[in-house]
């Protein structure tokens, strides 16, 4: 397995696509104008408490006010408040906490007017971008996110990520943190500290109290609302978050940024550094050049193909996401309808792991898997779809199917969904909008696969554009065809064709698909 994180860069945003084996999984986006990334702490001030809610609103600076629930504003809040108005006033100049007194922590069950108060000033962190047409929402429990670990102020707790399995390094690695943890901060050792050493670990420590120091020395003079530490650039969130053995490259079209990430990667992985590379070729834009424009058109939208003609309805309401597996009109070699379930189900389920990815889909999501009787069948499909989602970095929940078929998924939403428009207006003036062009490759693709099965010599009808794109290069895509399935398929172009319109003829000229 080989992932690649490409970068493309334009004066209002920054996009990145990370692939596996070739495969677009995820794909970001950074604009300029964007203020309220997951993970930026502000300080703000308390607009109003809300007894009925139980959450207080902040003016944090967007156009809607912050969200801040009880349950939030994490135990030891009484110690942050104090600690803002002992720096704020200069009071307090050792931001270390080593000498700082903590105050006695909040009731779990309390409630918020009797913790908070209107003009308050407060530290609150993004820990869901604005969504729609809510604001962000924070939380008054800070973190702040290394390579190895993530720093908790104001608290004592050490815990250990639950995907470290093994018990004796889960003890060697609290062991190891206990031993370099500041007082007066909890520590949250991430996944990837598996295996690393005292010096691994200390260095990412130390970096992130370094952090912690440059923001605190913010507060007498930072004005309210202000942003006081921001996260690190998606690039380096990106690689700090998903970053490991098996990338393979990182391609950059803005030399800034590619400074900047090469500089990143040689704090975090030194002999990885080799990997950024500074694409430079004028004649193919990035995006381009690894296919991933292809990709996006062809992966987002209502309907998803997937091989061998299945293929998923992706619909979206305000409660939840739907999505429906179809076999579609694909030849299968299953002795039975069962077999054929299973098969289809798999593919499903691999290609719905990589959509929730790619979209960025949170809430709800109810799959409706192709029904199966055979409950062996369900815990195999079950079980491979929880595998397929455990890369995924958003915390989600996944429950069995049902005897309906239906999987249940819960996934984390902390930013908006990742929604691009993939129809275009239609050039025949006929129906308003079409799907992309680019689509109907694939289509053209799927059936072939299913009328060479039954046809020796086919002809392909198409319009002209589409026959020249067919056959262009070397090689060609017809060519690849050939390779493929070893027979040699007639292109004609028709003038008379739309754009997205074609038929396949046998040898007699009788129509195979209509």
């Amino acid at each position: 397995m080989n992932k690649e994180l490409i970068i493309r860069s334009s004066s209002e945003a920054v996009d990145f696509a990370l692939l596996k084996d070739g495969k677009l999984i995820e794909l970001h986006k950074e604009e300029e104008k964007s203020n309220f990334q997951v993970g930026d702490i502000f300080i703000a001030k308390i607009r109003k408490p809300v007894a009925g809610l139980n959450a207080a609103f902040v003016n944090v600076g967007f156009e809607k006010d912050a969200f801040l629930h009880y349950h939030d504003l994490g135990p030891n809040l009484s110690s942050q408040l104090k600690f803002i108005k002992l720096v704020s006033t200069g009071k307090l100049k050792d931001f270390s906490l080593k000498t700082f007194q903590f105050e006695k922590e909040i009731d779990k069950d309390g409630t918020i007017t009797d913790i908070l108060s209107a003009n308050q000033s407060v530290l609150v962190q993004v820990v869901k971008e604005p969504i729609s047409t809510k604001g962000p929402r924070i939380s008054a429990e800070l973190s702040l996110a290394g390579r190895f670990i993530v720093l908790v102020p104001f608290s004592d707790r050490v815990s250990i990520s639950q995907k470290i399995e093994d018990k004796k390094e889960k003890e060697r690695l609290k062991r190891l943190v206990q031993s370099i943890k500041p007082k007066g901060f909890g520590v949250i050792v991430r996944t990837v500290a598996e295996g690393k050493n005292t010096a691994e670990l200390e260095k990412d420590l130390q970096n992130l109290l370094s952090r912690w120091t440059a923001m605190c020395k913010k507060l007498p003079t930072a004005h309210h609302p202000s942003k006081v530490l921001g996260e690190l650039n998606r690039a380096s969130s990106i690689l700090r978050d998903v970053f490991n053995d098996t990338f393979s490259g990182i391609q950059i079209d803005d030399e800034e940024l590619y400074n900047q990430t090469k500089d990143y990667l040689q704090e975090i992985a030194p002999s990885k550094q080799s990997i950024v590379k500074f694409y430079q070729s004028k004649d193919t834009p990035i995006f381009e050049k690894y296919n991933i424009e292809r990709q996006i058109k062809t992966s987002f939208g209502k309907t998803v193909s997937m091989s061998k003609g299945a293929y998923l309805i992706i619909e979206h309401t305000e409660a939840l996401h739907v999505i429906d597996v179809n076999s579609g009109n694909r030849s299968n070699k299953a002795t039975n309808q069962e077999d054929t379930a299973m098969e289809v189900n798999m593919i499903a389920a691999a290609e719905i792991a990589r959509q929730l990815r790619l979209r960025d889909m949170g809430g709800i999501i109810v799959v409706d898997f192709i029904d199966m009787s055979n409950p062996e069948n369900r815990k195999v499909l079950f079980d491979f779809l929880k595998e397929e989602m455990s890369d995924d970095k958003a915390k989600h929940k996944i429950l069995p199917p049902s005897k309906f078929g239906l999987v249940q998924i819960t996934r984390q939403r902390v930013r908006p969904e990742v929604n691009i428009k993939t129809r275009e207006e239609d050039p025949n003036n006929e129906s308003g909008e079409i799907e992309a062009p680019i689509q109907i490759i694939d289509k053209i693709a799927f059936d072939l696969e299913r009328v060479l099965k039954n046809h020796k010599d086919v002809v392909l009808n198409v319009h002209p554009f589409v026959a020249a794109y067919l056959t262009k290069g070397f090689p060609s895509l017809r060519s690849k065809w050939f390779l493929e399935h070893k027979k040699w398929v007639k292109i004609i172009p028709r003038d008379a064709y739309t754009y997205l319109e074609y038929h396949f003829y046998d040898k007699k000229e009788n129509a195979v698909i209509e």
